[in-house]
């Protein structure tokens, strides 16, 4: 439900109404917008309770709200959410390039992909050091090396860091090291871990899961949002199909229909989506036409010897020439690419 403050209400009848919806046993979120305050409400039996809040000083209206996810709702948040990571907005006017290994494998192959990367225009740096295989004969991650590494490389190009944290235990470890924690497909249902995400105050991405409702996905980040993390973002990563021509299938109307029904920011991971590097380019592309804040690209120096993915890996080469084209396709929607002013040679 939600409370629809007058413009002209005051900031005591504010607090009032918010006193007043706690002593009813509710849970409020109050958000404040240019022109009015808005106040969603949660708990049960809220329909007993309509006619007692519409009463209430300085309420203008009390709107219902029909979708099973509340917080994740534009009728709750009828404005777009930015995410702030140092100076890096996510979901504003920019669209920002997350790009990198997908596995931690040592200091020098992070260390040149983050120079690489950042110099073609990408702001954060990504690299997984735990690593969730469907063979547990897979590599796995170099685990706390690997977040020592993500941090040391941090520290060295000013690029802030996001890395899958895979179990509720290790949350407290993986937040000390990055600045964004990822939650994967295949914990996106997790709702221990992302109970524990949410707790942490931290920015974190939510992908989509593998067979996953949209409506699913969204009562996943109600999860993390609920313990009271706005600084969410989602990640549709293609979806599980009778198609095996590709890895997944990338769900590029998943987009524009997020910016409909919520107001979280949304990137788009075609490189597991597709599972081939020669599709990454249009994928993505793609994505931003649809409205995307974000990419997250894998880069590796040889993706012939990666221990993951290289399939997918784009070169550095391939990364400079794929960044050339996202540009232009931001500027057609009205939209910059947000690019790092720190320049290497190739």
């Amino acid at each position: 439900m939600i409370l629809v403050m007058k413009a002209s209400c005051s900031q005591n009848e504010i607090d009032a109404t918010v006193k007043r919806i706690k002593e009813l046993g509710m849970e409020e979120h109050v958000s404040r917008g240019l022109e009015r305050t808005i106040i969603g409400i949660l708990g049960q039996n809220l329909r007993d309770i309509q006619d007692v809040l519409q009463l209430l000083p300085g309420v203008e209206e009390v709107i219902p709200v029909g979708k099973p996810y509340k917080l994740a709702s534009r009728e709750f948040h009828p404005g777009n959410s930015v995410v702030k990571v140092n100076n890096i907005a996510i979901g504003g006017d920019e669209i920002i390039v997350m790009a990198g290994p997908c596995a931690v494998e040592s200091e020098e192959q992070l260390l040149s992909t983050a120079l690489q990367v950042k110099a073609a225009g990408a702001s954060i740096l990504r690299g997984g050091a735990f690593k969730p295989s469907t063979s547990p004969y897979n590599f796995r991650g170099l685990g706390k090396r690997g977040l020592k590494m993500l941090a040391k490389v941090r520290e060295e190009t000013g690029m802030p860091v996001i890395t899958e944290v895979m179990t509720p235990s290790e949350v407290e470890l993986v937040a000390s090291y990055v600045d964004i924690l990822q939650i994967g497909a295949r914990n996106m249902q997790n709702f221990i871990l992302l109970d524990e995400v949410g707790k942490t105050r931290k920015p974190v991405m939510l992908k989509r899961g593998l067979s996953s409702t949209i409506q699913e996905w969204l009562l996943a980040a109600e999860y993390i949002l609920a313990q009271g993390n706005e600084q969410l973002i989602l990640c549709e990563r293609g979806i599980r199909t009778f198609e095996t021509s590709t890895r997944n299938t990338m769900d590029i109307s998943a987009i524009p229909v997020i910016k409909k029904v919520s107001h979280l920011p949304i990137i788009a991971d075609p490189s597991h989506a597709t599972g081939k590097w020669y599709l990454v380019a249009p994928m993505a592309l793609a994505a931003i036409a649809a409205g995307a804040d974000g990419l997250m690209i894998e880069v590796h120096p040889n993706p012939d010897v990666a221990l993951k993915d290289g399939a997918q890996s784009l070169t550095f080469e391939n990364f400079r020439r794929f960044m050339s084209q996202v540009a232009p396709i931001a500027q057609v929607t009205g939209r910059e690419l947000a690019v790092s002013s720190m320049k290497v040679e190739p």
